[in-house]
């Protein structure tokens, strides 16, 4: 399932990058006019494109990194499911936040690949995450604990052009997916850790 991901991601952004500059546009996330104009389907097709190819590969990169132990963890099915409600859970976050601004516009996975990256804390607590340019591994529930916090304030300040709110969302709608189709996975994360 990973890599069927991977594989969609990779066509359709190459796709609206490269070839189809109308795609991309009408795959944006417009959290304001989402209602008023019904363009429900890019609650979708936001979540498969991307701004740039730089916004591509550091998802594509995450979604492979985490995906294939996660997968494997829950089984295909599961999986799935844990993409989809990350990918809701993070364009309702946005919506949310943004459906008063008339220019706000979205796109990218990265809510998504943020439940994934987050449900892997919990079922690998005592794993360690690396931050680009930084050459140390951090503890994933220290990472955890000061990605949620760093993405609450930035989302907060506007920071940049990274829609921190879908981080934020889909980050808390991971670790919820996990508590509720698996909650002895916090069980066994909190006695790995001493807890």
């Amino acid at each position: 399932m990973t890599l069927l991901l991977l594989a969609v991601i990779g066509v359709v952004s190459v796709a609206g990058l490269s070839f189809s500059p109308a795609l991309l546009e009408r795959s944006l996330l417009r959290p304001y006019w989402l209602l008023p104009r019904r363009q429900y389907a890019t609650l979708l097709t936001s979540g498969f494109m991307h701004a740039d190819y730089g916004h591509l590969f550091f998802n594509a990169f995450t979604l492979w990194s985490f995906g294939g132990v996660v997968e494997r963890a829950v089984g295909p099915a599961r999986f799935l499911a844990l993409y989809a409600v990350g990918l809701v859970v993070s364009d309702a976050g946005t919506w949310l936040r943004h459906r008063h601004d008339p220019s706000y516009a979205s796109l990218g996975a990265s809510g998504a690949i943020l439940a994934v990256l987050f449900a892997s804390v919990v079922y690998y607590p005592t794993g360690s995450l690396y931050i680009m340019p930084l050459p140390v591994p951090i503890p994933a529930p220290l990472f955890a604990v000061g990605y949620l916090a760093y993405s609450w304030y930035a989302a907060r300040h506007r920071r940049g052009r990274v829609n921190h709110d879908a981080h934020f969302s889909g980050a808390l709608a991971g670790l919820a997916f996990v508590a509720v189709t698996d909650p002895g996975a916090w069980r066994r994360a909190f006695w790995l850790l001493g807890g």
